[in-house]
């Protein structure tokens, strides 16, 4: 693939290096499509292996949203139907690797509300930066499967086991000042001060060492490699709840704009 091909990913490269990508699906807030959740596949050793790039920096296109999820739509064809679960399987694994394994720096400007696999994007980047107003949830269980995609590997490292479990359970909202008081992200500015301070990382990144960056993050990421099997059962669990009575509810209430009524929760009979 080249940069061409991609349809709802924009390429804006800079001279000192920097590929600045933008999510672009505005009019949906970003939300991934089968289309877009692909491409986030390819994207990342389409750049590696860019000689003119020695740092990326992602964020969402327009001013509400650096990505709310999965599109409704696209999420309803996936429910009940193996065929599309087994294909979202391996596309929410391929995202997390491929990143991982791009020897070149990724940095994300969070600038809005980011859920499900856009929020995978703006956290498995090597370094998150987060608009004080943009929210950010995994979301996961709001619409009745279990937390998948990256924050099994990623969420205990970055803000421990405890706040991981809350904030994963509950599906509450996290803004950019508790992201980055918990660790869940690496900085935080006011919202008009994003792109530049993404930018200004960048800058320092595409001056330094390459290969000094490259191998700290390589290294680094072992721990999250380490991590592969519990990663591998949290993906297959999620998508075995997109079988299940509960995703169905949950994507009908998300549809409706009302709070779900999950079959499993509903008070078993009396023996």
């Amino acid at each position: 693939m080249n940069y061409a091909d991609f349809q709802f990913l924009k390429f804006d490269p800079k001279p000192n290096g920097t590929m600045l990508i933008t999510l672009n699906r505005a009019t949906a807030m970003n939300a991934t499509n089968g289309r877009m959740h692909w491409e986030l596949t390819k994207v990342w050793d389409v750049v590696n292996h860019d000689p003119k790039v020695r740092v990326i920096v992602v964020t969402g296109a327009g001013d509400r949203a650096f990505s709310a999820g999965g599109d409704l739509s696209w999420i309803s064809e996936t429910v009940g139907n193996p065929d599309k679960v087994a294909d979202t399987l391996k596309e929410a694994g391929d995202i997390v690797f491929n990143m991982l394994a791009c020897d070149k720096p990724i940095i994300s400007a969070i600038n809005g509300v980011a859920v499900g696999a856009g929020l995978a994007v703006a956290l498995m980047a090597d370094i998150s930066i987060m608009a004080e107003e943009a929210k950010i949830t995994d979301g996961h269980v709001k619409i009745g499967v279990s937390a998948g995609d990256h924050a099994v590997v990623l969420w205990p490292l970055l803000c421990g086991m405890a706040k991981a479990k809350y904030y994963l359970m509950t599906a509450d909202f996290v803004d950019g000042k508790e992201a980055e008081r918990i660790g869940l992200v690496s900085l935080c500015v006011p919202r008009a001060q994003l792109i530049d301070r993404a930018m200004a990382t960048a800058d320092k990144l595409a001056n330094g060492s390459q290969l000094a960056i490259r191998y700290t993050k390589r290294s680094l990421n072992n721990w999250m490699r380490m991590s592969q099997p519990a990663f591998d059962a949290s993906l297959a669990l999620e998508m075995l709840c997109f079988l299940g009575d509960d995703a169905k509810e949950g994507v009908a209430a998300a549809k409706d704009k009302r709070e779900p009524r999950f079959p499993s929760a509903k008070p078993s009979p009396l023996c």
